[in-house]
């Protein structure tokens, strides 16, 4: 699987740059490379006819702005010089950007290291306060794109077209009100990025070649069995959408073991999937090439077996284990034996309860939070959330570029879960579990993308489908 950009320093991007200019790539092709995305962007969110408003400073941050103007036919344009901020204000003023349906800041770029005056804060102040969406070239001005905090007032903006790869200081959890939604603008005419980093941007070019092509005389043998745990009184909607996650990855066989007094509501919902009553004598490592254990499993009054058989399964099974929800709880801060594939999938809450630690200080540094959690439990982690994290105590953490806030609701990491488990059974699959568990965090989150693309109103159950 090809690897996903690194996220850089402002130094490691200046140097990038430079290696570009000594390459002999002049910054005016650039420059035009990096207008034409952002207007090949802009057509995808605007019609013939809409109003786009560029507001240009004097850096390569307005010239890239300005470069975009020349490719957005059918739509009405206009460039805003902003050269002084006083000026500026009475000119954005007089140009009423209520008539605008977007506006491009180009006002500053990540050269910026020094707090705003007031004149500039009050500009940038006006143009939050329009209430027009924002498309922010490289980085919403007035953000430290080392730190990701506002040098006095940033823009905020609904999407932040970086350049190149993503900076550290964008994915901050102080810079997340002004970042908005991060894309990355990598085709430019930059050479190939000389710097590395431990923190990796997830791309679509990423999965050019995954899942791979199946032999075609391969069968339902070939491709693994999926034990899933879940289910229990009052929560038995989270087996049912963790089985349909987990057939959108296609696995051979999924059977459901939820606690008998769900068997009913659980076995009626599903087609495909074996449904079986969970008994705490059964050896789920007879059959299963993966087990994903948790989901809905958290009435109260649950048989310690089942904890027990968890942590056992945990400790010893052969076969990739996936662990969600309640069940999180249950495993022991030890590493398990052997080197079969382990994977936790917390969001904020509950990775804060198993570092013993809050969901805020989780938040601050997620990296540090997910280090942490792979150590303790010695295993993989899906730290969920906005710009979800996977990857283990040591080596290359990926970011996730895909997905918005309308999966924030009851059922998703159900779905999720699933979805990861379902690769993980396919023997063909597990030699690349990271890519695997990559991959499934964001087509989950692609899915929700399409889906807000097409409108709001949408639940779970049609997040399963857009996974297709």
């Amino acid at each position: 699987m090809d690897m996903a950009l690194p996220i850089l320093t402002v130094g490691q991007m200046r140097d990038w740059e430079k290696a570009t200019w000594a390459s002999g790539q002049t910054e005016d092709a650039v420059i035009g490379r990096v207008g034409a995305g952002i207007a090949a962007r802009l057509c995808e969110l605007t019609r013939p006819g809409d109003g786009v408003l560029i507001l240009a400073g004097k850096g390569n941050n307005g010239a890239d702005a300005r470069a975009a103007a020349g490719h957005l036919p059918d739509r009405r344009v206009e460039i805003m010089e902003v050269a002084d901020p006083k000026s500026g204000l009475a000119d954005f003023e007089r140009r009423g950007a209520s008539s605008f349906r977007w506006l491009v800041d180009g006002l500053f770029g990540i050269g910026l290291n020094r707090p705003l005056d007031g004149a500039w804060q009050e500009l940038i102040g006006a143009v939050n306060a329009s209430g027009v969406q924002v498309v922010a070239v490289d980085v919403p001005s007035g953000l430290d794109c080392e730190t990701g905090r506002p040098q006095g007032a940033a823009v905020e903006a609904a999407i932040t077209l970086t350049v190149g790869a993503p900076k550290a200081g964008l994915l901050a959890q102080a810079a997340w009100p002004f970042v908005g939604r991060l894309e990355v603008l990598d085709d430019v005419g930059l050479i190939p990025c000389p710097a590395e980093s431990e923190l990796k941007w997830v791309m679509p070019d990423d999965f050019a070649h995954f899942p791979p092509r199946r032999p075609v005389a391969d069968h339902k043998g070939s491709f693994g069995h999926l034990a899933i745990v879940a289910g229990s009184f009052g929560f038995h909607g989270a087996a049912v959408l963790a089985a349909r996650g987990a057939l959108r990855a296609q696995p051979g066989l999924v059977t459901v073991y939820p606690q008998e007094n769900v068997y009913p509501a659980v076995a009626a919902q599903l087609q495909s999937p074996m449904v079986a009553v969970w008994k705490a004598d059964m050896k789920l490592f007879d059959n299963a090439t993966a087990i994903l254990i948790g989901p809905g499993l958290a009435a109260p009054d649950l048989p310690d077996e089942m904890r027990n058989m968890a942590r056992r399964l945990w400790r010893y099974a052969d076969v990739p284990v996936v662990v969600d929800a309640s069940a999180m709880d249950w495993l022991p801060a030890a590493a398990p034996s052997g080197q079969a594939i382990r994977v936790i999938t917390p969001h904020p809450g509950e990775a804060a309860r198993l570092l013993n630690s809050t969901a805020a200080k989780v938040q601050s540094n997620r990296f540090q939070a997910m280090r942490d959690l792979s150590r303790r439990f010695g295993c993989r982690v899906v730290l969920k959330g906005h710009q979800t994290l996977t990857g283990a105590a040591t080596g290359n953490v990926f970011v996730n570029s895909t997905g918005n806030p309308h999966l924030a609701q009851g059922g998703s990491g159900d779905v999720l879960s699933g979805f990861i488990a379902g690769f993980l059974a396919q023997p063909a699959l597990q030699g690349d579990c990271d890519g695997a568990i990559r991959y499934a965090v964001w087509r989950h989150g692609c899915a929700g993308d399409k889906l807000q693309a097409g409108g709001g109103g949408w639940v779970i159950e049609d997040l399963i489908g857009a996974m297709a």
